[in-house]
């Protein structure tokens, strides 16, 4: 008895230890279980604040949330790939189309801003078309390109092949059914769809036609411009605007060969840079010679405006040569604060000059 008594206080009293390690083991085992707790009772009050629903149903309704809104990015996403694929930035080209309203002292009239105004949105719109099934066709070639491969959607993958045969379906359509209300400014925008076809498949690949090809658009421009407000074409703004186009084709063609030597472009296997620089010098200086005869012979007034051209031209080459530019010309012009400066000079001083004679 007297051990049993013994044993009996000793059984029952805990060892300080003992004591310590089943209170070590109670938190050990409780504190999963206190922070799941409040882990749970976090998520419901942040799914109560959220308005979620807090059963299974709701996390399978979460997961479709997730689903929805990253199909909503891509969307997002396909809808900014289309709107590169149209190069909107290249629309700046686009504005040879005003040159007959101007130099024709037809911009004080509203019908004619109308109308060329018209006829620039049909440009940029025809221009993209082209832009697309250029793209469409140098789509492998693209994505061994340094830049392209970046820069062009499809090279890219930011958008698929058939969302951009759908675009360009849209857009054919658009001018189908604009020729019916335009049919000769439509006649002359068909031509360059005709002309930037037979550049995309063929007339690239040729050594000194592509370059013409590049250039005989602009002067389809400003033909356009002239025939949508029905004023006579000037021959000396036509052999300007072709002398321009061939400069600036040539100077892009010789930056392509510097930077990606014939890795984008097969023909330029069969240029030198020095045989574009001849090209391009040449087209420069035939540009100058004609627009200073086609002002002299316009209005004596407009020579003011001849400083400005020289100056322009010698600060594009500066940002050929110096800067790295020249492969886009429209990011040339828009990137260079003095070029940009002196193509907003040079548009005021004509205006100035045509309004008030």
């Amino acid at each position: 008895m007297r051990l049993r008594a013994q044993a009996s206080p000793g059984g029952n009293r805990s060892h300080p230890s003992c004591a310590q390690d089943a209170k070590c083991r109670g938190q050990i085992v409780l504190r999963p279980s206190i922070e799941g707790h409040a882990k749970t009772a976090g998520l419901q009050a942040w799914r109560a604040a959220e308005g979620l629903p807090e059963n299974r149903r709701g996390r399978i309704q979460d997961r479709g949330n997730v689903r929805g809104a990253m199909n909503s990015g891509e969307s997002k996403g396909t809808v900014a790939g289309l709107i590169q694929l149209a190069r909107p930035r290249q629309w700046v080209k686009n504005v040879f189309v005003f040159a007959p309203l101007v130099f024709a002292r037809e911009f004080t009239n509203p019908a004619s801003i109308k109308l060329s105004l018209l006829a620039f949105v049909l440009f940029c719109v025809a221009s993209s078309a082209c832009y697309i099934v250029n793209d469409l066709h140098d789509v492998e070639r693209d994505r061994r390109h340094p830049t392209k491969r970046l820069s062009r959607p499809l090279a890219a993958g930011r958008v698929s092949r058939g969302a951009a045969l759908s675009l360009l379906g849209v857009i054919l359509a658009g001018l189908v059914l604009t020729a019916v209300f335009q049919p000769y400014v439509m006649a002359v925008i068909a031509g360059y769809l005709a002309l930037n076809i037979a550049y995309t498949f063929v007339l690239k690949h040729q050594p000194v036609l592509d370059i013409f090809s590049i250039a005989i658009g602009f002067v389809l421009r400003i033909w356009a411009g002239a025939v949508v407000i029905d004023v006579p074409l000037s021959g000396w703004m036509q052999i300007t605007t072709l002398c321009l186009a061939l400069y600036l084709a040539a100077v892009k063609r010789r930056q392509e060969l510097l930077g990606s030597g014939s890795d984008g472009r097969e023909v330029l296997e069969k240029y030198s840079p020095a045989l574009i620089e001849r090209y391009a010098e040449m087209s420069a200086t035939g540009a100058l010679v004609f627009y200073s005869l086609f002002v002299m012979s316009a209005n004596q007034a407009l020579t003011a405006t001849i400083p400005l051209v020289i100056f322009g031209l010698f600060r594009y080459w500066y940002v050929v040569e110096r800067l790295g530019g020249g492969e886009s010309p429209t990011d040339a012009l828009l990137s260079d604060l003095p070029l940009l400066a002196t193509a907003v000079a040079w548009i005021a001083v004509c205006g100035i000059v045509l309004y008030s004679s």
